[in-house]
């Protein structure tokens, strides 16, 4: 049971390892409305068992999301992220 399992994520590893940079920044970012969608939605007038519902598979889908961008982009690729986020924000504050 544990070689298949690392087997099944060794294959999945492999297969998302083959997006490219902007595929994985674009799929880490859906995330985002995920988690917004997966806690909005506690605020409609409906029954708990739905939200409930509700929140695991928009929860589910914005880390599925999250992991799967995390693992396209790789080790390399959130140093590159991060650099970008960086060299933006202190753009930015140095224009002021």
């Amino acid at each position: 049971m544990k070689g298949s399992f690392k087997k099944l994520t060794e294959r999945i590893n492999i297969f998302l390892k083959r997006f490219s940079f902007k595929t994985g920044v674009i799929i880490l970012s859906l995330c985002i409305p995920f988690y917004i969608l997966s806690f909005a939605q506690m605020a409609l007038d409906i029954s708990y068992s739905l939200k409930g519902v509700l929140w695991v598979i928009f929860f589910g889908l914005a880390k599925t999301f999250q992991y799967a961008g995390l693992a396209i982009l790789g080790v390399e690729g959130i140093k590159r992220l991060k650099k970008w986020w960086y060299n933006t924000r202190n753009k930015n504050i140095s224009e002021v």
